[in-house]
């Protein structure tokens, strides 16, 4: 079993990955956020870009040239599977020519047609 690179302590299969891989909707926000988080792990830029926004998605989307060593979710606001939006306040550990770095972030998410998408961070 392949661990979620998410940091849920499930597997990938079990975690992330239906919502990566074969485009499953996520429950909640956080769901949404730990499943972008994988996406950039795996490189898989067509969840980044099936779950960005339209309003504030750019024209391409790009997992290149980081190498994503780990995820903790700080506070998470709304974004329920009943909610409307939702804020995720995390942090994304990286490395970038060698030397390791963090990504903090607090995400906002919006539901567009049932489904939750990243809106801005």
């Amino acid at each position: 079993m392949r661990a979620c690179p998410c940091g849920s302590g499930r597997g990938l299969d079990a975690c992330c990955g239906p919502l990566v891989l074969d485009g499953l909707p996520a429950e909640t926000a956080e769901a949404l956020m730990r499943s972008r988080y994988t996406a950039f792990v795996l490189g898989e830029t067509e969840h980044l870009w099936r779950t960005w926004h339209p309003r504030t998605r750019p024209a391409t989307v790009d997992s290149g040239g980081v190498t994503w060593t780990g995820l903790r979710v700080l506070e998470v606001s709304g974004g329920g599977p009943d909610e409307a939006t939702g804020v995720v306040e995390f942090e994304a550990r990286f490395t970038v020519d060698g030397a390791a770095d963090v990504h903090r972030e607090r995400s906002t998410f919006e539901r567009r047609g049932g489904r939750w998408t990243y809106v801005t961070g």
